[in-house]
């Protein structure tokens, strides 16, 4: 494998020049083999530990590009790579190789009465686009799994880590070479910047769907202005409701993870409702958990007397994605009024109710409307790692063609086979 710090062909090439590469590669990777697509993906596996200096140094020049542009703290997390979250893109890709390659799989087939053979089997989309902001490990996650799906995948990352994917992308591509595969499969288009990614969004026949991951800004950006088909991925404004019956251990436990561990992430809570019977129960301990996480509690009228040094809340808190070490606290009369705070403010991405009640839990189940929705666990289990499926392309807060974590299988559509012996419609 050449250096990485050479300078990509790609580099020389117009857009439309990468695009109609793309195209074509598509094709190719659309008949490779299993065996032939795990071998680019260990390639990149290796070349991405190879190269950590190279991908390490790039990180730390938009890292400080990052904080002098203002950055937000949540963002500046997702741009962050370190050598621990390295080993994990290098460990998902292993994991994407150990998963059943969805291409050719059969859904559904039938024998016709006329002794036609009819099959419904997966095939890749062609070309993937994905725009996303400040997150690096989605070049190796998009990379990952177009290739073992047989697609070919043009990345618009940004330009808050245009020097980190530059160096992740020449991996990539020389990872694809390695194994007989054509480079092209994989192009970033970052350095056409804003007009680049307009280009992106209106490349029907280059381009067959285009998955957005970032802010609600952006997607929704996308989602408006695109005429390439768009799988919506959703900001995640999460809820937890803590029930009337709901276990102080659990809710204690399942807030503060779902909120601390990781607050950047689309799948932290936002705001939790508790029910009014089990405030005076529930809410100091809770609280007192994520204050001294260093939590900022937005608290409604009711729960402000239970929450030491809160600030009030209002309705902007309760629709908006912190992606901080901030959390709306309301205090709710029942499961009526925490659903319907749900309906109102949720980006339907992930909800959780804490709950010893089982019809309770039954009801959230039933009437919450979101990609996912959970009993007695915290949302950071919303996760396509988690859920089994390697890396994740993205969380689906739609409902056409894909919901929720979205892994290999979200990345192939259907054709229909049909097999005959000179059978003739009458």
């Amino acid at each position: 494998m050449s250096s990485i710090t050479e300078s990509a062909p790609a580099a020389t090439l117009s857009l439309q020049e990468r695009l109609e590469a793309a195209k074509t590669a598509s094709r190719a990777l659309a008949t490779a083999n299993t065996d032939q697509k795990n071998r680019a993906l260990r390639a990149i596996a290796d070349g991405v530990l190879a190269a950590s200096a190279d991908v390490l140094a790039a990180n730390e020049l938009d890292l400080a590009n990052g904080r002098e542009n203002g950055l937000t703290t949540g963002l500046l997390d997702r741009l962050t790579l370190s050598p621990a979250r390295l080993q994990g893109l290098a460990d998902a890709v292993l994991e994407v190789v150990g998963l059943t390659d969805p291409v050719g799989q059969a859904v559904r087939g039938s024998a016709l009465p006329n002794g036609i053979q009819i099959t419904q089997v997966r095939v890749p989309f062609g070309v993937v686009g994905v725009i996303y902001e400040a997150r690096p490990n989605v070049t190796i996650d998009i990379a990952a799994l177009a290739i073992k799906s047989g697609n070919a995948a043009v990345l618009r990352g940004g330009s808050a880590a245009i020097e980190t994917n530059r160096v992740l992308v020449r991996v990539i591509q020389q990872a694809l070479a390695s194994a007989g595969l054509p480079a092209d499969a994989v192009q970033t288009i970052d350095d056409f910047g804003r007009e680049g990614a307009g280009e992106l969004m209106t490349a029907r026949g280059y381009v067959d769907v285009l998955i957005p991951r970032g802010s609600a800004e952006l997607i929704q950006a996308v989602v408006t202005q695109s005429t390439v088909p768009v799988i919506e991925t959703g900001a995640g404004v999460v809820h937890v409701v803590l029930d009337e019956s709901a276990r102080e251990d659990w809710a204690v436990d399942i807030v503060r993870n779902a909120k601390v561990q990781r607050p950047s992430v689309c799948n932290a809570v936002e705001t939790l409702l508790v029910h009014r019977a089990a405030a005076d129960r529930l809410l100091p301990p809770v609280l007192s958990a994520l204050r001294d996480a260093g939590v900022t509690i937005h608290a409604d009228e009711r729960a402000l007397p239970l929450a030491a040094d809160a600030v009030p809340v209002t309705d902007e808190d309760y629709a908006t994605e912190h992606m901080s070490l901030d959390i709306s606290v309301k205090v709710v009369d029942d499961l009526d009024e925490a659903i319907e705070h749900i309906r109102r403010y949720s980006t339907q991405h992930t909800e959780s109710i804490v709950t010893n009640d089982l019809a309770n839990a039954e009801r959230f189940l039933a009437e919450v409307d979101s990609a996912v929705v959970m009993v007695n666990a915290s949302t950071r289990f919303t996760d396509g790692g988690e859920f089994g499926f390697g890396a994740e392309v993205g969380i689906s807060t739609q409902k056409l063609h894909a919901r929720g974590p979205m892994g290999l299988p979200e990345l192939t559509s259907t054709k229909w086979i049909v097999r005959g012996s000179g059978q003739i419609r009458a």
